[in-house]
């Protein structure tokens, strides 16, 4: 029992010192993502200026300019979000390198054992779909997530009816967000579920393919495995 509870402890002092790893690279994206929301500003001012400078005056030589300069604002602001995702990218590569080695030592371990667990089958897995989510836009956004409250109070300040109508779109898009969230929620595990198990099967019949070749069942171990790749396929269909 001791032993389990410090192989637990160095466990987790590996994913913190990993975790420290990447923290430089965190503050790198963050501070791309303060000039990335500081230039989503550039189509209201745009319009703005185009209102006030370009229409009043009738000015062509004005408008070219501004045109010019928020094509290239645009253009820097797309530089950045791209730079940002390639750092993202590499940050969950990273991670998952660091810890492969760990991860695939401690699922042979468990897969050793008399009744080994759940996570041990599926321990490979879930570090990819922790990596899959460091170089998702859901993880991104939440580094655009402070400059929210930023947004809504420049439109409170051009008037509040838009504050407010902005407030309540935000709103009922988090409800709808929550709502599908808990609705794709048991169709998602169902679905999951039933490809690792057909996944499993697939493996189990490759593993023994030479038995199932000298007994002559192929066409059966492959019915077997189609009933269970469907029941997969149909189950991810609905989840969806």
């Amino acid at each position: 029992m001791r032993s389990n509870d410090q192989a637990v402890q160095r466990g987790a002092a590996e994913l913190a010192a990993v975790r420290r790893e990447g923290r430089p690279l965190y503050w790198s994206v963050a501070i791309f993502s303060f000039f990335v929301n500081l230039l989503m500003l550039t189509g209201p001012l745009y319009m703005l200026n185009v209102y006030d400078r370009v229409l009043g005056s009738r000015s062509l030589e004005t408008l070219i300019a501004l045109s010019v300069l928020v094509a290239f604002l645009y253009g820097m602001m797309g530089i950045l979000d791209f730079v940002r995702g390639r750092v993202m990218g590499r940050l969950g590569a990273r991670f998952q390198a660091r810890l492969d080695r760990r991860v695939f030592a401690a699922s042979l371990r468990a897969s050793n054992q008399s009744r080994p667990p759940e996570e041990a089958r599926t321990a490979l897995r879930d570090l990819e779909a922790v990596q899959r989510l460091i170089t998702s836009p859901a993880l991104m956004a939440v580094f655009d997530l402070p400059w929210t409250p930023l947004f809504f109070l420049g439109i409170f300040i051009f008037h509040p009816a838009l504050g407010i109508l902005a407030i309540v779109g935000g709103a009922v898009l988090v409800v709808v967000a929550i709502a599908n969230q808990m609705s794709t929620k048991k169709p998602l595990e169902t679905a999951n579920a039933a490809s690792f198990q057909s996944e499993a099967l697939g493996a189990q019949i490759r593993s023994e393919s030479e038995l199932v070749h000298a007994l002559g069942m192929r066409g059966a171990a492959f019915d077997r495995w189609q009933i269970a790749r469907g029941a997969s396929l149909d189950a991810t269909i609905g989840a969806a």
